[in-house]
């Protein structure tokens, strides 16, 4: 069954620029109204305007994924303005390059915290508002790294692998529900 884009509220992490841009893009074409997120404000303003532009309606939310205080509040910000939410697309991500014994746990953490936990706190946060509509999706985007692991990615991977499992997992756990996880 094709997900009905038009008239549904979507919310796309990562929506400043890339991948993140392209869906808002198409999903404004489509019909969606949007709640985009980023933690830059120059190019969430762009990307907010090209979907405007493209006649979707557009709240715009300055976010770091990593910010799990920030994660928890965005639901209530998001149906406060748009009275839903049916898909979550969980885009937002960063590289970090090099070998587990040339990378601190710092940034390591760092990045766990956006790739891989930000996701999860999404996930958790929107379930309740996705629970109550008829129908609903969850999008966490992954990558290759997530299925093949090359050397100097340890950190990135990490958090690719557990996405992917994690979303295998929850899209079980969801089967039986309006919800479904991609």
């Amino acid at each position: 069954m094709a997900f009905p884009f038009k008239d549904t509220v979507a919310v796309v992490t990562g929506a400043g620029g890339g991948l993140g841009q392209a869906l808002a893009l198409d999903l404004a074409r489509r019909g969606a109204r949007l709640a985009l997120t980023d933690r830059n404000p120059e190019t969430l303003a762009k990307s907010c305007e090209a979907c405007r532009a493209a006649g979707a309606e557009v709240s715009e939310h300055m976010f770091d994924m990593a910010d799990a205080g920030a994660v928890a509040a965005l639901p209530d910000v998001v149906v406060e303005r748009h009275g839903q939410v049916d898909l979550v697309i969980n885009n937002a991500g960063v590289a970090l390059a090099g070998t587990f014994e040339q990378i601190g746990l710092t940034d390591f953490e760092w990045l766990m915290n956006i790739n891989f936990y930000g996701p999860v706190r999404m996930c958790k946060a929107f379930l309740p508002a996705l629970k109550a509509r008829p129908s609903a999706h969850i999008v966490n985007i992954s990558s290759l790294f997530g299925l093949v692991a090359p050397p100097g990615q340890t950190a990135y991977c990490a958090a690719k692998f557990g996405l992917r499992g994690f979303s295998e997992s929850l899209r079980h756990e969801l089967s039986e529900t309006n919800i479904g996880v991609t």
